[in-house]
C-alpha cells in the first residue's frame, strides 16, 4: 500500500508540476496583456466563479471518489445513481446565476461585468462533468489518466489564452473577460474527452447499469453534502471579501481604483505565488484519499497513522524551502515571475502561514477519506467566520489591504489546529 501511496504522489507531481508551470505561464501572460486595471477587474470575479464550480459539483466528485475506492458497489450504477443529481444541480445553479448576475455586479461596484457573470453559467456543466469523471480514477487509484488530461487541459487553456487575448483586446477589457471565462468550457471538454480514452474497453453499459440507485445515491449525499457545505461557506467567503473589502474601503475614503490596484496585486501576484508549491500538496493529498479510505473500511489505524505523518512529512519538506525563499527575497520572486516588485511586503507577511496551508491538503483529504467530511464543515465555518469577522473590523481601522492579509493568516492557523486536533483524536 505505501508503493502504491508512492507511485500515485509521484505521477501527481510530475503531472502537477508540468501543469504548474503551464498555468503559471498562463497566468504570467495573462497579468501581462491585461494590465494592473484588467487583472484588478478580472479576479474581482474569479471568487464568484470559484463559487459557482464548488456549488455545480455539489461535493459528488468526491464522494464518487470514495465511494469507488471502498470497492463495495457498482461502480457504473454509482455514476449514473449521481449523476442526475449533478445534472439538476447544474440547471439550477444555471438559471439562478443568469438571474442575479445584475444584482452579483451591482455588489462588485461594476454593472458591465454583469455578462461575465452571465458567462459563467455556460461553464458550468462542462467543470462538474469533467470532475465527476476524473474522480472515477482517483477512486481507482489510476493517476495517470487524471495527470494527463489536466496537462493537457492547460496546454489548450494557454494557446486560447495567448492567442485569444490578443485578438479581443480590440473589442474591449471586458470583452476579453468574457471570453477568457468561456475559454474554460473549451480547455474541460478536451479534459473529459482526454478522460473518457483511458476508460477500460471491457466496460460495458447495460440498461440496469443506467438505473438509478436510491441507496447508492443516499451513500453519495451523505458525503456530499457536507462538503458541498464546506466549500459553499468557503466560497461565499471568497465571493464577498472583495465586496466587502470594497464596500468599507470606498466608505472610509479610499479610492476605488486604489482598492481594486491592491486587491489586483494580493490575488494576482501574491496569493498564486504562495500557492506554487500547492500542487505538490495536492498530488499528495490526491493519491492518499483511495488508500486512507481502503485502510478506514478495514479500521487498519496503524497504517492510516503511518500514511497522514508520511504526507504531512513529504509537504513540509517541499514547503519549508519555499517559505524561506519567499521571506528573504520576496522582490526577487515577484520580479522573475510577474516582472514587478508590488506587493513584496504583502508576500513577505503572508509565506510564513502559508506553511500550515501546504498541510491543509493531506489533513482535508483524511478526514473525508476518514468519514469526517462533517469536521471539515466546522473547520470551514471556524475559519471563514473569523476572517470574515477580522476583515470587517480591520478595514475599518483604515490599514488598507492589511485587514485582509491578517483574516487570510488568522483563519489558515485556525483551521489547521483544528484539523490536526479532530484527527489525532480519530485514529
Amino acid at each position: 500500500m505505501k508503493k502504491q501511496f508512492i507511485k500515485s504522489t509521484l505521477i501527481l507531481l510530475i503531472g502537477g508540476f508540468i501543469t504548474k508551470i503551464i498555468g503559471m505561464i498562463t497566468k504570467i501572460i495573462m497579468a501581462r496583456k491585461l494590465g494592473t486595471e484588467g487583472l484588478g477587474l478580472y479576479m474581482l470575479i474569479i471568487p464568484t466563479f470559484s463559487l459557482l464550480i464548488s456549488l455545480s459539483q455539489f461535493g459528488l466528485p468526491i464522494a464518487f471518489a470514495k465511494l469507488v475506492s471502498e470497492e463495495k458497489r457498482s461502480s457504473k450504477k454509482l455514476f449514473f445513481s449521481l449523476l442526475p443529481i449533478l445534472i439538476l444541480s447544474n440547471i439550477i445553479l444555471i438559471i439562478i446565476t443568469i438571474l442575479l448576475a445584475p444584482n452579483i455586479a451591482n455588489l462588485l461596484h461594476n454593472k458591465r461585468l454583469t455578462n461575465s457573470i452571465i458567462a459563467m453559467a455556460f461553464v458550468i456543466p462542462f467543470t462538474s462533468i469533467s470532475s465527476l469523471c476524473r474522480s472515477y480514477f482517483f477512486g481507482k487509484n489510476k493517476m495517470f489518466p487524471h495527470a494527463l488530461s489536466n496537462i493537457i487541459e492547460n496546454i489548450t487553456h494557454f494557446i486560447l489564452i495567448y492567442f485569444g487575448i490578443t485578438y479581443f483586446f480590440k473589442y474591449g477589457l471586458y470583452i476579453v473577460i468574457i471570453y477568457l471565462i468561456l475559454s474554460n468550457i473549451i480547455s474541460e471538454i478536451i479534459s473529459t474527452i482526454v478522460l473518457l480514452l483511458f476508460i477500460p474497453k471491457k466496460i460495458h453499459i447495460s440498461k440496469q447499469d443506467l438505473s438509478f440507485n436510491k441507496t447508492y445515491a443516499k451513500d453519495g449525499l451523505k458525503i456530499s453534502i457536507p462538503n458541498t457545505t464546506s466549500r459553499f461557506i468557503g466560497s461565499i467567503s471568497y465571493f464577498l471579501e472583495p465586496i466587502i473589502l470594497t464596500s468599507i474601503l470606498t466608505y472610509i475614503g479610499y479610492n476605488y481604483l486604489f482598492i481594486t490596484k491592491q486587491y489586483g496585486i494580493v490575488s494576482g501576484y501574491v496569493i498564486p505565488l504562495l500557492t506554487l508549491p500547492s500542487f505538490f500538496t495536492l498530488a499528495i493529498s490526491q493519491a492518499l484519499l483511495p488508500i486512507v479510505s481502503k485502510d478506514s473500511v478495514t479500521n487498519n489505524t496503524k497504517n492510516i497513522k503511518k500514511e497522514i505523518y508520511l504526507a504531512i512529512i513529504i509537504c513540509l519538506l517541499i514547503g519549508i524551502p519555499i517559505t524561506i525563499f519567499l521571506i528573504l527575497f520576496p522582490d526577487k520572486a515577484l520580479y522573475i515571475i510577474y516582472h514587478t516588485t508590488q506587493g513584496k511586503e504583502y508576500l513577505r507577511f503572508l509565506s510564513p502561514f502559508f506553511l500550515l496551508q501546504y498541510i491543509q491538503y493531506p489533513l482535508s483529504t483524511s478526514l473525508d477519506a476518514l468519514g469526517k467530511s462533517h469536521n471539515n464543515l466546522i473547520s470551514t465555518i471556524i475559519g471563514t467566520f473569523t476572517r470574515t469577522i477580522l476583515l470587517i473590523i480591520l478595514s475599518y481601522l483604515k490599514i488598507g489591504i492589511w485587514g485582509l492579509l491578517i483574516g487570510i493568516s488568522i483563519n489558515i492557523i485556525l483551521v489547521t489546529i483544528y484539523q490536526i486536533y479532530i484527527i489525532k483524536k480519530t485514529v
